[in-house]
């Protein structure tokens, strides 16, 4: 068999590159999507994790997922945990679900498991032909509304109402105030395309929480690796025969997928690489193992790639340099845990409007395919549970295909899908 790189790791010269180029678009890179280090170990923090050790297995993560992506697949994409699938973790599986966290990490290692046995066959295929747009597209959008309520609630701007199920929250607080703040500058900042927008506006965020007194006590930032031991391989199986442990697997794996499968096609087109799909997404199935056993939530493609690649990154040696970016970053944990709500939850919200966007692509003439789609996106933030919204929307999907005689439409798998979501439903909530 010929192999990939027969002229190096990285063979630059035959990608028309420098190495120089490389690592300027690796540090590119890396500073529009740090952010993620604060972000996502704040939501890890929420599931019960540690925040010195979520920090710690957020950045450990990115890096091992960088490093896979660069020798593995070499290809300038970077893996770090993604938003939506962190928020499926903590609000979906800890909080909704009642697993313990380490139970969590359980799951995501099992999940990460048959996405790397689901890369590496042809299975990647059946699934997303088995799979309509709609549905696909419906998890993305749905993600995104539930991000934006997260953003929302995390800044104080809505809370659980007395006469409604949301309310405003108290504009006269400095928080709720220190929110809007930083998400008018955070906004102006991306739409103006600033280099590193997001990173900018947790710094200027967090600026304006020290203005309004709203940071912690100096004496609570501190940091200790000792914290991590009790992170690193932390994954409980005692759920391991249960069946909502497999109904949670099978959602992040799921998600994971489907995703993916979007993420990897569009930045292998966009750098002009499209052979480089089957590593780079196998890249993702290896990378969401390593994210259990390393501690957090499952890594994706990032989108934030896109600026890596239009910086110049040709090859894996851009995701490489991201990865030990990501790295020396453990040297400012102490201050990553000063940032408070308000320098974090405007990212929230942009992101989940970002995902949104993908709304316009819902066919909504034909109703079966319009109705599955628009439950999932409400189900997602209206039950505080990806896995739910996802349950019921593929769920309906076979019902109104069926009732008007088009059950052909639907594929074999996808009826087994529904099926366990069905039996699941039956089970816990009749």
């Amino acid at each position: 068999m010929k192999q990939l790189f027969p002229k190096g790791v990285f063979d630059l010269k035959r990608h028309d590159t420098t190495a120089r180029n490389e690592m300027m678009a690796g540090l590119i890179g890396f500073f529009t999507i740090v952010y993620i280090i604060a972000v996502n170990s704040f939501i890890l923090a929420e599931a019960g994790i540690p925040i010195e050790g979520a920090v710690l297995a957020t950045i450990l993560t990115s890096f091992a997922g960088c490093m896979v992506m660069g020798f593995w697949a070499n290809a300038p994409i970077l893996l770090v945990p993604g938003m939506g699938i962190n928020a499926l973790f903590t609000y979906t599986l800890v909080q909704s679900m009642g697993f313990t966290w380490q139970e969590a990490l359980a799951v995501v290692f099992i999940s990460g498991a048959a996405f790397t046995v689901i890369s590496f066959t042809p299975l990647t295929r059946m699934m997303s032909n088995a799979i309509p747009q709609s549905l696909k597209d419906s998890i993305t959008i749905g993600l995104g509304f539930f991000l934006l309520l997260i953003g929302l609630e995390k800044g104080g701007i809505v809370i659980r109402g007395t006469s409604s199920i949301i309310a405003l929250g108290d504009f006269s607080s400095g928080k709720v105030l220190a929110t809007i703040l930083t998400f008018v500058i955070a906004i102006v900042l991306f739409l103006r395309n600033v280099k590193g927008n997001f990173l900018w506006s947790i710094l200027i965020g967090t600026g304006i929480a020290w203005i309004f007194g709203l940071l912690p006590h100096q004496e609570s930032v501190r940091f200790s690796v000792v914290a991590y031991k009790d992170v690193f391989g932390a994954m409980s199986f005692d759920k391991l025969a249960s069946f909502p442990f497999w109904v949670a697997a099978f959602s992040i794996t799921m998600v994971l997928v489907f995703e993916n499968i979007g993420l990897v096609h569009g930045h292998t087109k966009f750098m002009g690489q499209p052979h480089k799909f089957e590593r780079a997404f196998q890249s993702n199935g290896i990378s969401a193992l390593l994210s259990g056993l390393l501690g957090s939530s499952p890594t994706v493609s990032t989108v934030e790639s896109s600026a890596a690649i239009a910086a110049g990154g040709r090859t894996g040696l851009t995701a490489v340099t991201t990865g030990v970016l990501f790295l020396t970053s453990i040297l400012f944990i102490p201050y990553i845990k000063m940032m408070p709500d308000n320098a974090v939850a405007p990212i929230l919200m942009i992101i989940g409007g970002l995902m949104i966007e993908n709304i316009r692509t819902l066919n909504f003439s034909d109703l079966t395919e319009a109705f599955p789609s628009i439950f999932i996106i409400a189900m997602i933030p209206f039950t505080y549970s990806i896995a739910d919204g996802i349950a019921i929307g593929f769920i309906l999907y076979p019902i109104l295909k069926l009732a008007i005689g088009r059950a052909k439409e639907v594929s074999a798998v996808l009826y087994i899908i529904a099926g366990l979501f069905l039996v699941n439903f039956i089970i816990h909530y009749i």
